[in-house]
C-alpha cells in the first residue's frame, strides 16, 4: 500500500530490534514517516545507523517504561504505534526479567495514553509464551493456555499477558482502534550476533566454529517464520483486522530442535556438532499456531524455511564483518548454487 508521508506517522517501540527494525523499513519504503524508540537494551545501534539514512526517519533512544517519555512525545501526531518494545531471549529472562515485566505493564501503557491522545492506532506484540506450555495443538488464539504466574518464565509470559489485558481494557474503554499479534517464533536479517534466540543462536555458533548447545533431547518442537512474513502479517491485522481482536502469527510447519539443526548446516553448508545440556530453564513442549484467524483477512506466508535461514546466515556474517572466501560460498553465497567445497573456511572481512 503506497502512503502519503504527511499522512502516515508511525511510532514503533522497540524498533531497533530485529522485528522492529524490519518494520521500520517496510513503512519508510511505503513513504511513512518512522520514529523509533528503544533503550537498546537488546536491539541494535547498528540497526538505528542503517534506518537513520532515511529522511523520514527519527530515533529517540528511551525506555518506554520511563512517564517522561509521554512528555517527550507530546507534540507529535501519530497515526499508527507499534508497541514491540520487550526483551526477548529465553535466557534474557533471568537477567532482564524486571524489564520484561515493566516495558509490557507500565510501558503498554505509556504507548496507550500516546495513542488516545493521538486518536492512533494501536497494535502490541504479544508471543506465544502467553500459551505457556501448551497441552492443545495447534493453539487457537481462544486457548487461554497453561502458564505458572510465578513460574521462572513468567517475567516474560505474564507480563505480555498483562500488555495484552491492558490494551483490549484501554481500547474498549477509550474507543481506540487496538490489534493484539501473537508472535511465534520468527528470524531474519538484522539478528543480532548476541541474540539468544536459537536460529541466531546455532548460526553464530556454527560460525565460530563452537559446538551448538541442544537443550534436552531436543525432540521438543518449535515453528518458524521468516519476518518479511512476519511484517506482512502485522500490517495485515493494522489494516485489515478487527479492533480489539488477537491474531496469531507464525510458521505452520513444526520442527523438531534436533531437525531444526540439521536443516541450518544444510542451508549454510557449515559443519559442526551439537552439544546436549540439561536445560537452564523450565521448557515447553511445543509450539504450533491456529492462523486460521490471520489467513482469513487473507494473508499467505511466503519464505521456505531453507531459504530464509540462507538469508540470515549471509546478514549475520556481514554484521560479524565476515565474509566467506572466494572458494567457500557455500549453499548462501555461491553463484552456482553448488555444494561447498570440503575444508572451507570463513575469512573476516577487510577493514
Amino acid at each position: 500500500m503506497s502512503m502519503n508521508s504527511n499522512e502516515v506517522r508511525c511510532l514503533i517501540a522497540g524498533g531497533a530490534g530485529c522485528l522492529g527494525t524490519n518494520l521500520a523499513r517496510r513503512l519508510l519504503d511505503q513513504g511513512a514517516q518512522v520514529d523509533v524508540v528503544d533503550n537498546l537494551s537488546t536491539g541494535r545501534q547498528a540497526n538505528v545507523d542503517q534506518l537513520s539514512r532515511h529522511p523520514n526517519f527519527g530515533f529517540i533512544k528511551m525506555d518506554i517504561a520511563d512517564p517522561a517519555i509521554c512528555r517527550r512525545l507530546q507534540r507529535r501526531r501519530y497515526s499508527h504505534v507499534y508497541n514491540l518494545a520487550c526483551p526477548t531471549g529465553v535466557p534474557n529472562i533471568k537477567r532482564l526479567g524486571e524489564q520484561m515485566l515493566m516495558a509490557s505493564s507500565a510501558g503498554t501503557l505509556n504507548l496507550l495514553k500516546i495513542t488516545r491522545r493521538c486518536k492512533a492506532k494501536y497494535l502490541f506484540a504479544s508471543t506465544a509464551e502467553a500459551y505457556g506450555d501448551p497441552d492443545v495443538f495447534p493453539q487457537p488464539e481462544t486457548y487461554v493456555g497453561r502458564v505458572d504466574p510465578v513460574g521462572p518464565r513468567s517475567p516474560y509470559e505474564e507480563g505480555k499477558r498483562f500488555g495484552e489485558a491492558l490494551t483490549r481494557f484501554w481500547g474498549g474503554k477509550y474507543g481506540i482502534e487496538v490489534r493484539i499479534v501473537r508472535i511465534f517464533n520468527t528470524y531474519g536479517p538484522a539478528m543480532s550476533p548476541k541474540d539468544q534466540r536459537v536460529i541466531p543462536q546455532m548460526l553464530t555458533r556454527l560460525i565460530a566454529g563452537q559446538p551448538v548447545p541442544i537443550y534436552g533431547d531436543g525432540t521438543q518442537t518449535r515453528t518458524f517464520l521468516h519476518v518479511d512474513d512476519l511484517v506482512n502479517g502485522l500490517l495485515t491485522v493494522v489494516e485489515k483486522g478487527v479492533s480489539g481482536e488477537v491474531y496469531n502469527v507464525g510458521g505452520d510447519e513444526q520442527i523438531t530442535v534436533r531437525d531444526l539443526f540439521t536443516t541450518v548446516k544444510k542451508a549454510t553448508g557449515l559443519a559442526g556438532e551439537a552439544a546436549f545440556r540439561e536445560h537452564f530453564i523450565e521448557d515447553h513442549r511445543g509450539r504450533w499456531p491456529d492462523t486460521t484467524r490471520l489467513r482469513a483477512l487473507g494473508w499467505r506466508p511466503n519464505i521456505s524455511l531453507e531459504a530464509g535461514i540462507r538469508q540470515s546466515y549471509q546478514d549475520l556474517l556481514r554484521a560479524m564483518g565476515i565474509k566467506p572466501a572466494r572458494s567457500a560460498l557455500g549453499p548462501a553465497h555461491r553463484r552456482d548454487g553448488g555444494a561447498p567445497v570440503p575444508g572451507d573456511r570463513l575469512q573476516p572481512a577487510a577493514p
